[in-house]
């Protein structure tokens, strides 16, 4: 049994951009890869002069096999699409926000429930004094 969602759009993985914004948005939609970070300071092999790199994987399962085999990997994040999200413009205030983008998520959110339709509204309609995060947890 996998502990995170599979990617379904298997050749795609690797095509995605390299640097994408990292957390937020609260919900996801679809995983798209499973990226390890190495780090030639931290051990990994020197292939970009210095730089950093990852590899993609389709499991959170191989991803971590890797990360845990690898000198100066990182543990294993998400790259994921929102198709819509949850932004957070400051403590306690939030905005739906209708359009796609994509970043990296700790894989530790993805057990959260996948977005539906009724999520991010069922989110905001909530009594402001309520656990909010229960919604997003699937517990509501």
């Amino acid at each position: 049994m996998n502990q995170y969602p599979k990617v379904n759009r298997i050749d795609e993985i690797g095509n995605y951009p390299a640097l994408v914004p990292a957390g937020g948005g609260y919900v996801w939609d679809e995983v798209l890869e499973y990226r390890v970070w190495c780090h030639s300071e931290n051990g990994a092999e020197d292939f970009y002069d210095g730089d950093d790199y990852y590899y993609s994987f389709a499991t959170f399962e191989e991803a971590e096999q890797f990360s845990q085999s690898t000198n100066g990997a990182e543990s294993p994040i998400a790259l994921i699409l929102q198709k819509e999200y949850i932004e957070e413009s400051e403590p306690g205030k939030y905005l739906h926000i209708k359009e796609e983008r994509i970043t990296e998520w700790p894989v530790e959110f993805l057990s959260r429930p996948q977005r539906n339709q009724n999520t991010i509204t069922n989110f905001l309609n909530a009594d402001p004094f309520s656990n909010r995060l229960d919604i997003l947890r699937g517990k509501v």
